[in-house]
């Protein structure tokens, strides 16, 4: 385990070369911010940001068997994935409640699958879990790759700067490898929430250095950014974006997560299929993951429960967030089906009994 964290680490050790400041989480190092959050948060949404998503959970799959085997545990179609391509599948339990969420990359003779970090032991536990007789090979494999995000409107020109018009040959949801200006690393094109052209990355450490190195000394007329977590944070509150552990975990499924796009409905069994196919089949579902606009503002260690008007508790307040966009605080709830739609009113209390007005909304806050 040692191993797999140093090359990580030396990711972010080079980036506080460069005056950044990093920060130690539950065993791994992030990078907060790096300018400051006004202009990160501006690159995201009208310019291009790079993002180091290295600490994300990343898993590698080797075996025969892993396609197929991923289809029959997993909630999407795996087992006809090409060759350099790329899908989305949910882990569930039996009672279809969320175990994690993966990005799987094919690359033939294995699998990456990349998830959120707080929930990557759990995923690996629950593919071992299910290996009998398959040839399925699991191993963490955080250290052994490095991964950074490209996004924002101008990602699509800004990384012709790098390789070229390749980029416009790649499909959405397939990769290449680009072997480029001493660069050598794997471009994946993915679309992102709010339907733009996104891309990963993929590199070893020294690859990953010079790409960093490289979009910051050629930026030009790109309103280009270095992005941190609390930039990023409250982009994906505002773009309603679950994630681990906070709206990704086993208190919820994949209908009251706004994920099912990333459910096949028609491949047949996989682990929780008849409970989600119930859900969805019965129209039972509880609750939904929903935006809520508070009236005035919070601390950041208080967590909220929802309640109507006759006290009757009604949703969680999950993530939250000043959001310098909006001008206000919001944040991302679970509210029950009765109370979620746009406009709702209801009362957010802290343990300590302070109680403030939200304004449940549909997601995303910012189109």
């Amino acid at each position: 385990m040692e191993q797999t964290e140093t090359r990580f680490t030396d990711i972010i050790d080079y980036l506080t070369t460069k005056g950044f400041n990093a920060i130690n989480v539950d065993g791994y190092k992030i990078i907060n911010s790096y300018t400051s959050k006004e202009k990160e948060i501006e690159s995201l949404y009208e310019g291009v940001g790079l993002r180091n998503i290295s600490h994300y959970g990343i898993i590698e799959l080797k075996g025969k068997d892993v396609l197929d085997f991923l289809h029959r545990i997993g909630t999407n179609s795996t087992k006809d994935l090409p060759k350099a391509h790329v899908t989305t599948t949910l882990f569930t339990s039996d009672k279809g409640r969320i175990i994690g969420v993966g990005r799987l990359i094919n690359f033939e003779d294995y699998q990456l699958l990349v998830c959120g970090r707080e929930n990557k032991n759990k995923v690996m536990s629950w593919i071992r879990k299910y290996v009998i007789s398959d040839d399925v090979d699991v191993n963490d494999a955080n250290g052994k790759y490095n991964l950074l995000e490209l996004s924002g409107p101008q990602a699509d020109s800004f990384i012709t700067l790098i390789c070229g018009n390749v980029s416009n040959e790649i499909q959405p949801g397939s990769f290449k490898i680009i072997h480029t200006e001493n660069l050598l690393f794997f471009l994946i094109k993915l679309v992102d929430e709010r339907g733009l052209n996104k891309f990963w990355l993929l590199a070893d450490f020294e690859n990953s250095k010079r790409l960093i190195e490289y979009m910051i000394e050629n930026k030009g007329p790109f309103d280009f950014n270095l992005v941190g977590e609390d930039a990023y944070n409250s982009y994906r509150i505002e773009q309603g974006i679950p994630a681990a552990p906070n709206e990704l975990n086993d208190q919820y499924n994949p209908h009251e997560a706004l994920l099912t796009k990333y459910i096949d409905f028609e491949k047949g069994c996989y682990i929780g299929q008849e409970v989600i196919a119930r859900l969805e089949t019965y129209d039972k579902v509880q609750k939904y993951l929903r935006g809520v606009e508070f009236s005035e503002k919070f601390f950041d260690e208080e967590d909220f429960l929802l309640y109507d008007e006759n006290d009757n508790e009604v949703g969680k307040v999950t993530s939250k967030v000043y959001s310098l966009k909006l001008d206000m605080p919001i944040g991302l709830a679970y509210v029950k089906r009765n109370h979620a739609e746009d406009g709702t009113k209801l009362t957010a209390k802290s343990p300590n009994n302070r109680a403030i007005e939200v304004t449940v909304k549909l997601l995303p806050f910012i189109k």
